[in-house]
C-alpha cells in the first residue's frame, strides 16, 4: 500500500469541543459555591464603653388638647414649665417624636414645639401619616 503525499489528514476537533463544553458547565455550576476565607486577627479597639441607644420621647397631643409626654399626662397652658422641669430627669440627646391632631390650630403644636426647643432638645420630628 502506498502513501498518497498529496492527501492531508483532517482534525476531528468536535469531541474535543463537546468536552471542553462540559467542563465549562461544570466549573459554571461548582463556581458559585466556593468558598474562599482568609483569616484575619482584627486589632483590639480603644473604645470600651458600649454606646446605649437611647429611647425617643414621644408627645402626642389630640383634639381636645390633652397632652402626653410617654405616658404622663399634662396641661397644655402650663406645659412650657412642666416639661422644662420634667426634661432635667431625661437624656437631651433623645429623639422627640410630636404626634398632633389634624384639627388642631397652628398655633398649639408650634407652643409645643417651642418648649421641647427650650427644653434644650435638638432632634424633633413632627410625626405624619404617609
Amino acid at each position: 500500500m502506498a502513501y498518497q503525499w498529496d492527501e492531508k489528514p483532517e482534525l476531528n476537533i468536535t469531541p474535543l469541543v463537546d468536552v471542553m463544553l462540559v467542563l465549562l458547565a461544570i466549573m459554571m455550576v461548582i463556581a458559585p459555591t466556593i468558598i474562599y476565607e482568609e483569616q484575619i486577627n482584627l486589632p483590639q479597639s480603644s473604645k470600651t464603653k458600649q454606646l446605649a441607644k437611647i429611647p425617643p420621647v414621644h408627645i402626642t397631643i389630640d383634639k381636645n388638647k390633652n397632652l402626653k409626654v410617654n405616658k404622663d399626662n399634662f396641661e397644655l397652658n402650663a406645659f412650657m414649665d412642666n416639661f422644662l422641669l420634667y426634661s432635667k430627669k431625661m437624656d437631651l440627646k433623645a429623639t422627640v417624636l410630636i404626634s398632633a391632631d389634624r384639627s388642631l390650630d397652628y398655633g398649639v403644636v408650634m407652643s409645643v414645639l417651642a418648649a421641647v426647643k427650650q427644653a434644650g432638645f435638638t432632634e424633633v420630628s413632627l410625626a405624619t401619616n404617609g
